[in-house]
């Protein structure tokens, strides 16, 4: 009988209730809106929002306007031409996760690294990548190969817990492991918003979650660096931070402006 590792994560203190407030933001959002009026423009909208915030937590610059006019760098290049392909990458990320994480690498670090980096997971005679400030040193390629297949596995598995808290580990696993030599945190933060689409959180991909880790940028290395060192209370308080970024998106939502 295969193991339920995310469903005891899920039963961790505040955590259930957490979840299920901000999946009410969500679902108040579409259903104030209507979903009849997301179109492929309110989408692309949000996305592009999203691409913008998870760039800027990466380090770039550029304003929002400017990403609209096209005037942008490698790693928001790298944000928006992950958009593209998100909701169909979304479809497969529960049957063949490390092919949608490595793919959101060739799209990210397309404008970041030489051919021959693109989608291609470290090994032990490459150096560790610190791409992410703030966290502690990534692991070594041994232990990230281990728990990078343990972590697939087990989404291919059912699970009784909710779409969130999958999502919200996922995110950290990757920002943690740091399998990329580049770009892990761009496509950590689109292996998020993948599994939000996939699990029924927010499946038309309307609302900003990426703006929701940069509006928490505060908290954010220092999350990701108690979730590895302080046990199941630093996953715990990943997993309470990471309901507030789903509130948040919902808020930055286009769908609430208009």
């Amino acid at each position: 009988m295969s193991t339920d590792v995310f469903e005891p994560l899920a039963g961790l203190e505040g955590v259930g209730s957490a979840a299920q407030a901000a999946r009410d933001a969500v679902d108040v959002l579409l259903r104030d809106r209507g979903l009849r009026r997301v179109g492929s423009d309110m989408t692309a909208e949000a996305l592009l929002r999203g691409a913008h915030a998870s760039a800027a937590l990466a380090g770039s610059t550029a304003a929002l306007d400017e990403v609209r006019r096209g005037e942008t760098d490698g790693l928001v290049s790298g944000a928006v031409r992950m958009t593209g392909e998100l909701m169909t990458l979304a479809q497969q990320v529960d049957k063949a996760p490390v092919q949608v994480w490595t793919r959101l690498h060739q799209l990210a670090a397309a404008d970041l690294a030489p051919a021959e980096q693109l989608g291609h997971v470290r090994t032990a005679a490459e150096p560790i990548p610190d791409d992410i400030p703030g966290l502690p040193p990534a692991p070594p390629a041994d232990e990230l190969w281990e728990r990078l297949s343990a972590l697939a596995q087990n989404l291919t598995r059912p699970t009784k817990a909710p779409g969130l808290v999958v999502a919200a580990i996922v995110h950290a696993e990757l920002a943690v492991l740091r399998p990329f030599p580049v770009a892990n945190g761009l496509v950590a933060r689109a292996a998020e918003r993948c599994l939000l689409v996939a699990r029924g959180i927010d499946p038309v991909a309307v609302t900003v979650p990426e703006g929701g880790h940069y509006v928490l940028q505060a908290s954010y290395a220092t999350g990701l660096t108690d979730y590895t060192a302080r046990g199941l209370t630093g996953v715990r308080d990943w997993l309470l931070r990471s309901c507030e970024v789903v509130t948040k998106g919902a808020e930055l939502s286009p769908l609430a402006s208009s």
